[in-house]
């Protein structure tokens, strides 16, 4: 399975078009691409590098619980949103530290200013886990996934629960092609730190099998995507467990798929790596709803991956 997401760096690599991006970083791109993995021969956390599960763990729980705040994420050694958050506490009034705009441009030339930089996201995530006013001020995301999921709000002043809702139908209608949830909410894109990356995601219910489609119009290829795959698996068998079915697939649909130009050599080095075997994930059998999980109700065993690549993130 993980030769899927390998032939997609390998493509972007030989085939993708030269492109420009809002963050000044520049990519390598293609529109337009699929993945399939079979959820029945193993959990598809890539082992031609280290990804951090407990990562994917606290992130899609977060998301779980309709929380956009990072301070969440922080308590659970989470760093994956600072950055958004840090951007937007710099753009504030109330920040008084050094200039720390136009980080994508400068980051890439600029090791001093990098250095300033992490020491001033250091001090911003500690305030966040000390002070729980600063935390609401500046630690919330706007109307992101775990919103748009658990309450979209609706022209009537009212809320829809709209993962709570496609669990019930797949109880009571499997067979329904309205298994779907949505990220993407026009009039709220504005407000967030983010736009989302993974728009919708629907459900597919076949012998008994639980299988999800994700669309994602705008792809990280070598550090978003890995965690997608992951993150979305897991979401089919919690779901899957709720519902008293099977896994079936996980299909990964991307838009713009892309390779930022700082993370070719490090995509080469993946792809020089032979893939192993890839690990079991356990679920607390205790547990049987998506809102129940915690974070040490979700192990993975047999997990032995290469080492970890790094790579610098793009804002």
């Amino acid at each position: 399975m993980e030769q899927a997401y390998l032939d997609l760096g390998a493509k972007l690599i030989e085939e993708g078009h030269v492109k420009e991006d809002r963050t000044g970083t520049g990519t390598h791109s293609i529109f337009g691409y699929q993945m399939r993995f079979n959820l029945t021969e193993g959990f598809p956390l890539l082992t031609t590098k280290r990804v951090p599960f407990g990562l994917i763990k606290s992130e899609l729980l977060w998301f779980l619980k309709g929380d956009t705040n990072i301070r969440y994420l922080l308590q659970h050694n989470n760093h994956i949103w600072d950055e958004w958050a840090f951007q937007r506490y710099v753009a504030s009034d109330d920040y008084q530290g050094p200039d720390m705009t136009d980080f994508g441009r400068r980051s890439l030339v600029d090791p001093e200013f990098n250095e300033k930089y992490q020491a001033e996201s250091k001090r911003f995530c500690e305030k966040i886990l000390a002070d729980e006013d600063f935390a609401q001020k500046y630690g919330d995301l706007g109307n992101i996934y775990g919103s748009q999921w658990r309450h979209w709000e609706t022209k009537d002043g009212g809320f829809i629960d709209q993962l709570q809702n496609v669990i019930e139908m797949i109880k009571t209608t499997p067979d329904s092609r309205r298994l779907i949830v949505s990220a993407w909410n026009p009039e709220d894109v504005p407000s967030m730190a983010l736009p989302p990356c993974h728009t919708m995601f629907q459900f597919y219910v076949n012998d008994g099998k639980l299988s999800c489609q994700l669309y994602q119009r705008s792809g990280d290829v070598f550090l978003g995507v890995p965690f997608n795959i992951a993150s979305y698996a897991l979401l089919t068998h919690l779901i899957a467990r709720e519902t008293g079915l099977e896994v079936g697939e996980f299909i990964h649909t991307l838009g713009d798929a892309h390779l930022y130009n700082n993370h070719l050599d490090q995509m080469k080095e993946q792809l020089s790596r032979t893939p192993r075997a890839l690990p079991k994930l356990v679920l607390n059998e205790e547990k049987h709803s998506v809102f129940d999980f915690e974070m040490e109700d979700i192990t993975i065993e047999g997990y032995d991956p290469y080492p970890s690549i790094k790579a610098p993130i793009a804002v």
